[in-house]
């Protein structure tokens, strides 16, 4: 009898343990689920084929530089410049196509060569000049911001070629655009390459810890140059995007989305210590923010109450972070 009784015991712990990891390990997913359960109960437009498509559009920005966050958090660092960089390459674009009458194909071209060259910058000054990654990034942000500004003093660009702005507009086969496509199809090659290549298993390796990393093999000052530098890429592409849904170019634009391309993969599961983050679950984060700023806008909630429900989700979730360990 006392055999069974402790036996009983010691399942019921085990169990509760099981639940517990199976709501950390998706976490992201039953928040995602939650979040529009309660908007379509709040608002009838939620569901609606045409707001969900809006969703998708508006989030594709974010979810190209989350793709390259990813792989910088997995790897143990941060990049805050990504915003500032969108804003630099969108404003390159349009000066070269605009003012100086560039064929807007090599425009395009420049701007993910400026995003790039950014991005390779900020990892040079963590890998060679051995800044943290908070300050280098903190660095380029400014530098980039401030360049924005300077192409055109200031001064937006407005008005682009019809077929450029109608890859943000026009839906082929009635509800895909070709932003949207290029969103999915870079979220599914970077979700293998992270999963199946050496390459992806590497930056893994490095965030667990660099200097075993080294040991075995890894030129980890080499991965986290390249990383950086797609991630920049990543985020020039990012402000091409943009460019289409605004038709025009902004210095001012960006602004703030390094925070929430971070929270969108640390919402995701990733870990700021590094070594832990799916492209899976950076794209729950992302939808999450999109479907979490397209309900309050639904339900009328102020622009400055979401800041601070982001706010909230983002602390949330770090803590979950924290917290993984000891509840497991």
């Amino acid at each position: 009898m006392n055999a069974l009784s402790s036996g009983t015991v010691a399942a019921a712990p085990r169990q509760h343990r099981s639940a517990l990891d199976f709501l950390v390990a998706h976490g992201p997913e039953l928040s995602l689920i939650v979040l529009c359960i309660g908007f379509a109960l709040s608002t009838d437009t939620f569901l609606t084929f045409r707001n969900l498509l809006n969703v998708l559009d508006q989030l594709t920005v974010l979810g190209i530089m989350a793709l390259g966050m990813t792989a910088v958090i997995v790897i143990g660092g941060i990049d805050l410049s990504v915003g500032s960089v969108l804003a630099l390459s969108m404003m390159v674009m349009g000066s070269l196509a605009n003012v100086f009458g560039v064929p807007m194909p090599l425009a395009i071209v420049a701007a993910l060569v400026v995003g790039a060259v950014c991005g390779a910058v900020s990892g040079l000054l963590v890998t060679r000049a051995n800044l943290p990654a908070f300050i280098g990034t903190l660095a380029m942000m400014s530098i980039a911001r401030g360049l924005a500004n300077m192409v055109t003093d200031g001064s937006q660009i407005v008005g682009y070629p019809d077929w450029f702005s109608a890859m943000s507009i026009n839906r082929h086969f009635g509800f895909l655009s070709i932003t949207v496509a290029l969103f999915i199809v870079l979220t599914v090659l970077a979700a293998l390459y992270m999963k199946y290549r050496t390459g992806g298993r590497a930056l893994y390796a490095i965030g667990g810890s660099a200097e075993v990393a080294r040991l075995a093999g890894i030129p980890v000052k080499r991965v986290t140059l390249l990383v950086y530098t797609v991630c920049g890429l990543l985020a020039g592409l990012a402000g091409v995007v943009m460019s289409t849904r605004l038709d025009s170019s902004q210095p001012s634009g960006g602004l703030g989305y390094e925070l929430d391309t971070i929270a969108a993969v640390v919402i995701g599961g990733a870990s700021l210590s590094g070594g832990v983050g799916t492209i899976w679950g950076t794209l729950m984060g992302v939808l999450t923010i999109g479907v979490l700023r397209n309900g309050l806008n639904l339900v009328g909630v102020s622009p400055f109450v979401q800041q601070i429900i982001i706010g909230v989700v983002i602390v949330l979730a770090v803590a979950v972070d924290a917290n993984k360990r000891r509840i497991r």
